[in-house]
């Protein structure tokens, strides 16, 4: 059932989904998580991650997807990075669900310079955190200064068109076309491979049903 929100609680709503924090925070990140559920593993999916690989997540959540990425070859390195403390919190209780975590880490950042060396991730995917990017064009920049050659990044975020119809979207969230997309690639180093666009109906943040189009943007160094 649609909920009537006021400007408040939609405020706080977008504030949450930008950086979730406290107890609001870890509701609303169960939330994210499920409706965010197919986007995710479709990004997964199509990282095509092989063993050995070092798979980075920018922006992970409470990281309930944590087995769908083990699952998917032998000995990887997982490696997750987020803005908000409360998810990083939130993420280290899924490591009690792993009988071995030595290659599974989950780290805080600053938003804008990711915490790695040169050269040093083989994936790299994020699910719906294109919106918050402080400096966009830096940022892709970092992104392909720790990617090794050869290696993939998948941004996933959902449209525009759809996006501008949600009524907590606001000055928070910067939105994108694939047109806007190329525009800041055009400095950068990495290439669009693939441009992957699905739909889905989901359940929206205030209790109505919407049908999200959305997009992964496939990347290559």
């Amino acid at each position: 059932m649609k909920k009537e929100l006021t400007t408040a609680h939609l405020k706080e709503i977008e504030d949450q989904l930008s950086c979730p924090t406290g107890t609001k925070g870890i509701e609303i990140a169960t939330s994210m998580n499920l409706t965010n559920i197919t986007m995710t593993k479709a990004s997964i999916d199509a990282l095509n991650i092989s063993n050995n690989d070092v798979i980075l997540e920018i922006g992970h959540g409470n990281c309930g997807h944590l087995e769908y990425v083990l699952n998917k070859a032998s000995n990887i390195y997982y490696i997750g990075l987020e803005v908000s403390k409360t998810m990083q919190q939130e993420a280290l209780l899924q490591l009690n669900k792993q009988q071995d975590s030595k290659n599974i880490s989950f780290e805080l950042y600053d938003g804008e310079k990711l915490p790695f060396e040169n050269n040093s991730i083989d994936k790299i995917f994020t699910v719906n955190t294109l919106y918050f990017w402080k400096k966009p064009t830096a940022f892709l920049a970092e992104i392909s200064r720790v990617l090794k050659k050869e290696g993939i990044c998948i941004i996933t975020f959902a449209e525009k068109e759809f996006m501008q119809t949600l009524p907590f979207v606001n000055t928070k969230f910067n939105l994108y076309t694939n047109d806007d997309i190329n525009s800041l690639l055009k400095k950068n180093t990495l290439k669009i491979v693939n441009t992957i666009h699905k739909s889905e109906s989901i359940e929206s943040k205030i209790g109505d049903y919407v049908n999200r189009k959305y997009t992964l943007i496939i990347l290559k160094q």
